[in-house]
């Protein structure tokens, strides 16, 4: 399912995580003899595999359940429950060989029927995500240790799925238990310990004394408190009782450094206008690309991320994130700034003497943003006209009920992107725009081999800049904080680090 991350937070005021550490525990073994507590705004729904969730809600999850692969802070897919795997030519049959030493903490042992029977729960449950596993047709426990998955179609994404939520596995004889939402029963690092948890308050977890791979486990103990608004959260910070946290935005980040706590920056979202209305079916001007060409041209990217994002960010004017294949750095600097350039491609189009666009706000979106569009296009000759509509400005984008808005959106995996914002059927596209050159550019990534992939990845990124399907600013930056005790490292594609990416300082 989407994510529009930083939207989600102004729109229906949720923020990201936070993380840290304090000291606490006895020491077990190797293990380090500290507690790491972590803090976050979101709390779990519920503790059942097949309707988990991931993006800022993963380490209530991470902590109990292992999954088929792991992804490192920098994408990178490494084993975890599966040692090793393989796709045959047309990469419509995965083949993926276990661990055959795992036990769930209820005594069951780890094999392929296990793994087979979450990845079947976990499509057919209902998490935001179950849409991760739509090409799965049938999985196969063709015996023990070894796991045969046969999809409808090739899903270049596919593997990145098995190292999130789609795979996080769960005790099989736990699946009818009364308490399936509130005692989760995995393979992981920790085991809730549902007597000192305190549900949408404090989740509080003990070391599994039989976990497989204790490598990856830098505490004994694991704390993850909830926090309702952002100025607890940043008390908390001041005051030392935490030793992370993932910001909701940077405008608290010179007293968060005051306060000697480093900031750690990742990058998983691109500001700007949505162009939706490609067709001009709402907005005749929308359809030639010299308008929305215009519309690139027309923002002062620099001065508005200094508005917006004080400054924290990177200028650009294309989707696809540095991590993809498909990234042109010179896209960065495709439209540069300039209303005489916006103004003379509006005169060629017919628009000479301006036109109107129509765009959405709402009372949380704040003045600032509207006000800044409104005069930022104003100066080329076109007036906006936002109406607010109040708690559903998701909705109304995606109805749809306007042809261009403001908005944040997650930068995915390229597969991801494309199939949520790109193709004809995607939920960002919700008038089914439909462009021969993008049809084909995606099948050959859909289809071709890994090079074929690459090189239409990149055409299709220029090609979709060229045609002004959107008109980015600048991808905000996103800040994690730790104090002098933690080092983490971010990870790429999510907004939260992995449990296992928290380790003492010393």
């Amino acid at each position: 399912m989407f994510r529009s991350k930083r939207m989600a937070a102004v729109v229906a005021a949720v923020a990201l995580g936070l993380t840290g550490c304090s000291a606490g525990g006895d020491a077990s073994g190797d293990q380090s003899s500290e507690t790491l507590t972590l803090g976050a705004i979101l709390a779990p729904t519920t503790f059942d595999a097949s309707q988990s969730e991931f993006a800022n809600r993963a380490p209530f999850y991470q902590a109990v359940y292992d999954t088929l692969l792991r992804m490192e802070p920098d994408g990178t897919l490494v084993p975890m429950l599966a040692t090793e795997w393989n796709y045959n030519e047309d990469k419509t049959v995965l083949t993926l060989k276990l661990r055959d030493d795992v036990k769930f903490t209820d005594g069951t042992g780890f094999n392929a029927d296990a793994a087979k029977q979450n990845l079947e729960r976990f499509k057919a449950g209902t998490s935001p995500d179950a849409q991760f596993l739509a090409a799965l047709q049938t999985a196969e426990a063709v015996d023990a240790t070894t796991l045969k998955l046969t999809l409808s179609a090739p899903d270049p994404a596919f593997l990145g799925y098995l190292s999130k939520d789609a795979s996080f596995m769960q005790s099989p004889a736990s699946f009818g238990n009364a308490d399936i939402a509130t005692n989760p029963v995995g393979s992981g690092p920790y085991v809730l310990d549902t007597a000192a948890t305190v549900t949408g308050t404090s989740y509080s977890y003990k070391s599994n004394p039989d976990y497989w791979a204790k490598e990856l486990r830098h505490y004994d103990n694991l704390v993850l408190n909830v926090y309702s608004d952002q100025t607890s959260l940043l008390n908390a910070i001041k005051s030392g009782t935490l030793n992370g946290a993932n910001t909701i935005d940077n405008n608290t980040l010179t007293e968060i450094e005051a306060a000697g706590y480093k900031v750690n920056p990742l990058q998983l979202n691109w500001s700007g206008l949505l162009i939706f209305d490609r067709a001009g079916t709402t907005n005749p001007a929308l359809k030639d690309v010299r308008v929305r060409q215009a519309l690139n041209y027309a923002f002062d990217s620099k001065a508005m991320l200094e508005s917006i994002g004080q400054g924290y960010g990177e200028l650009t004017t294309q989707v696809f994130p540095p991590s993809s294949d498909a990234y042109d750095p010179s896209l960065d600097s495709r439209y540069a700034y300039d209303p005489a350039k916006a103004k003379a491609l509006l005169a060629e189009a017919g628009y000479a003497s301006g036109l109107t666009l129509e765009l959405p706000s709402a009372t949380l979106l704040g003045p600032t943003i509207p006000a800044l569009i409104t005069q930022q296009l104003k100066d080329v000759g076109i007036t906006a006209q936002f109406t607010d509509v109040g708690n559903n400005f998701i909705a109304d984008l995606l109805a749809p009920k306007f042809g261009v808005s403001y908005m944040i959106l997650e930068q995915q995996s390229d597969w991801q992107l494309i199939n949520m914002k790109l193709t004809p059927g995607a939920p960002w596209n919700p008038y089914n725009y439909k462009d021969p050159k993008v049809d084909e550019l995606v099948n050959k990534i859909h289809l071709g081999t890994e090079d074929e992939q690459k090189s239409a990845g990149k055409e299709l990124n220029k090609y979709i800049v060229e045609q002004a399907w959107f008109a980015p600013w600048y991808r905000p930056q996103s800040s994690f904080v730790t104090d002098a005790k933690t080092n983490v490292e971010v990870q790429t594609g999510n907004a939260y680090p992995s449990i296992w990416s928290f380790t003492p300082a010393s």
